[in-house]
């Protein structure tokens, strides 16, 4: 890539392996450090590579939850030949995945624009940071945790994987953030909401790297950058999953609710004094 070098590729890819599956926004930590660093943070370029270093991301999620993943896909062809086996918990939430991502689908690619144009703005991620924290407060409050992932539901999978449209059009509020919240706001404990955020995120961040691919290269562009920052992000995130899942199970959400709004506040002291550029 010509904007990027491969250097900068390296601390992007560790940026985003970091925060992916956190509730913190990636996306709004990689627009932050490309700002610091003087990247242009609406560059096509720029917005593909932040979407396809992502993938790595997800195949630390591949890697991390094979055996889960083995389990459902098995269920679900087991249960397209056999109609007993159509009954089966795993067929039914591979279906309910699949359904989960449409409306962030149709929505991404309807909004395009207003995502890459308006709504890219240091601004916006600045106070989506801080109103997704107090969603997140209030979700973590507010849910009972009572209810395992054997309890979801086709509604639950509907409604969280809906969430996620909240991240794509406001940088900052965070795909994790959002829809934990909305699965802890349906009672699910916080190992069962943060596993399946895990799991809404492997096709919708898959096929936003995928769709970014051609933006991210572009006409003759060296790939070596986003080669590197994609290795960089997978490593990096398998670390953070493993850390996370064993964080939630033990405490609530209110160190990512106060670093949220510390770093909403000083991204709008950032803006307003002029050392970064919206």
């Amino acid at each position: 890539m010509s904007v990027i070098n491969v250097g900068q590729a390296v601390v992007l890819g560790a940026v985003e392996g970091v925060t992916e599956f956190l509730p913190v926004s990636s996306t709004g930590h990689l627009k932050i450090v490309e700002g610091l660093m003087g990247i242009p943070v609406d560059d096509d370029a720029v917005v593909g590579f932040s979407a396809v270093i992502q993938v790595g991301a997800i195949a630390a999620v591949l890697v991390y939850f094979f055996k889960d993943i083995v389990r459902i896909m098995t269920a679900w062809f087991r249960g397209l030949a056999d109609r007993e086996e159509r009954y089966h918990h795993d067929y039914k939430f591979a279906w309910w995945v699949i359904a989960a991502t449409i409306p962030i689908v149709v929505v991404g690619l309807a909004a395009k624009p207003l995502i890459q144009g308006p709504l890219a703005s240091l601004w916006v991620v600045a106070g989506s940071l801080i109103v997704g924290s107090g969603v997140m407060w209030a979700a973590d409050r507010m849910g009972r945790h009572k209810r395992g992932e054997d309890d979801t539901s086709f509604k639950d999978a509907m409604l969280v994987g809906s969430s996620q449209i909240l991240a794509l059009l406001f940088p900052g509020f965070s795909r994790a953030g959002a829809t934990m919240s909305t699965a802890l706001m349906l009672d699910l404990d916080r190992v069962a909401a943060t596993r399946l955020s895990f799991f809404l995120g492997i096709p919708a961040l898959t096929g936003a790297g995928i769709y970014e691919l051609k933006d991210a290269l572009g006409t003759g562009a060296d790939p070596a950058p986003l080669i590197v920052g994609t290795l960089v992000s997978s490593v990096v995130a398998y670390a953070s999953i493993a850390w996370l899942l064993k964080f939630v199970a033990k405490h609530s959400f209110n160190a990512f609710v106060i670093y949220r709004i510390a770093v909403g506040l000083l991204l709008f002291g950032l803006l307003g004094t002029g050392v970064l550029n919206s």
